[in-house]
């Protein structure tokens, strides 16, 4: 699509999101023809209004065995926006996923609280993530329980492949989440965070995060 096709369509159709079909597609491709549950942010709360939240919504797709995969919408360039045209990355350059074992999509609803704070971290500070790097938590990453997972590191998601759009390149980098040993290990020698997923790979080639493991693999 050349530009002027891309500014004609944005003045044709002022709802067109080029960025969030192309995510869209990725996980139909992973999921055909499953309608996940998604979860849309108010528009209202949404910080072009002057709110809090920066993700437009969230999306859980059912894995099977009791497993769910969730994406962002918004870290990315979503809609129509000359300027973004043609850009090397889409905003951000990356939507966040999560593979969680969890038997509905509703027993996820902490970990879109977490995903949104981690945007909000993200817009606010102006840090964004890449693949292999720690995101500290110090206490249970589902509050309110005894869970040993208490961090995250980040990875190239397991399945979901990284996309040209219109608007720029988009990754998926998938959160993982680890016990507070394993975050320790990592801290007294990074190159540890490799060794920490090539080991977890053996037992879970998905790196799902199950917030009832207790084994730590450093």
């Amino acid at each position: 699509m050349t530009k002027e096709e891309y500014v004609k369509r944005m003045k044709e159709d002022n709802e067109w999101a080029p960025g969030w079909e192309a995510i869209d597609a990725e996980f139909d491709r992973l999921y055909l023809g499953q309608k996940p549950a998604h979860y849309g942010t108010d528009i209202q709360s949404r910080a072009m209004f002057g709110g809090d939240e920066y993700l437009d919504g969230v999306s859980v797709y059912d894995m099977g065995n009791g497993c769910r995969h969730i994406v962002t919408y918004g870290m990315t360039e979503l809609y129509g926006d000359e300027e973004a045209f043609g850009g090397e990355y889409s905003r951000w350059g990356y939507e966040m996923t999560l593979k969680l074992k969890a038997d509905s999509a509703e027993e996820c609803m902490w970990a879109l609280d977490m995903l949104s704070n981690i945007a909000r971290y993200t817009y606010t500070s102006e840090r964004w993530f890449e693949p292999f790097e720690c995101i500290h938590g110090g206490t249970p990453l589902h509050s309110g329980t005894d869970s040993k997972i208490t961090s995250l590191i980040t990875v190239p998601d397991t399945s979901a492949q990284s996309l040209d759009t219109l608007n720029g390149k988009v990754d998926f980098i998938q959160l993982v989440g680890i016990t507070e040993e394993e975050y320790q290990a990592i801290q007294k020698d990074l190159e540890n965070i490799h060794k920490l997923i090539e080991l977890m790979k053996q037992d879970n080639p998905d790196l799902v995060t199950d917030m009832n493991r207790t084994k730590s693999y450093l």
